[in-house]
């Protein structure tokens, strides 16, 4: 799942990109308003971190841009500020949670997962597609009783087709999920050839399929 944290505390920043890293999340992370607007008017993410007072700009403008570009990226502000009429605001605008400051990482990892399942998985612990079964917490998918084993790229690609089931997905926005900020320094798009083929074989037991559409991207078919 990829996640944008927008902190202008530098330590803060870091002990957030560390801690959800470390939940294998792809992370990426700004300090100030210009820079965020940059990122969420260019790219999508499962989850923003949005701290309320950058120092250019007021982070509630950021959800007014998401909101005016039709973008429905889930958000939860983390910030100092605590009142009634930041959170009442920030909700109005779209936010899904709001989480003051200071918290311990647990919390911050329990409210982002509960994001995460409320907006792609209808609040639900266990993903159920076809006969493949996932267990985002675990990171774990099985063919009907048989765990499959995935390199943490392939189980990102699968994650993200699934959750856009229903969507022909371009080689462009897979790539930008899956791997971030990192997309740019790349020649081609053949890693994600080789990835998408080692994911083939791995589901070959199972009812779904990544289609490939020439051309432009893959789509998950489920029989």
């Amino acid at each position: 799942m990829k996640i944008l944290i927008i902190e202008d505390e530098p330590q803060m920043l870091d002990n957030m990109r560390q801690s959800l890293e470390r939940e294998h999340y792809n992370v990426e992370a700004v300090s100030d308003f210009k820079s965020a607007s940059n990122k969420i008017g260019i790219y999508a993410y499962d989850c923003i971190l949005l701290d309320i007072g950058l120092p250019d700009g007021n982070g509630l403008d950021l959800l007014k841009q998401l909101k005016k570009e039709g973008k429905d990226d889930g958000v939860i502000i983390v910030s100092a500020k605590d009142s009634l009429d930041d959170r009442l605001a920030g909700l109005d605008l779209g936010a899904d949670d709001y989480l003051p400051k200071p918290f311990h990482m647990a919390e911050l990892h329990a409210r982002v997962k509960a994001v995460l399942r409320r907006r792609n998985f209808d609040g639900s612990t266990i993903i159920e597609i076809g006969n493949v079964t996932i267990n985002p917490e675990s990171r774990t998918a099985k063919i009907e009783a048989e765990e499959i084993v995935l390199n943490r790229k392939e189980y990102d690609i699968l994650m993200y087709l699934i959750i856009n089931k229903n969507r022909l997905v371009t080689k462009t926005a897979l790539a930008e999920h899956v791997w971030g900020d990192h997309i740019d320094q790349a020649d081609s798009f053949d890693f994600i050839y080789s990835q998408i083929k080692n994911l083939r074989k791995k589901l070959e037991k199972s009812t779904i399929k990544v289609e490939a559409v020439y051309g432009v991207g893959y789509k998950l078919d489920v029989e």
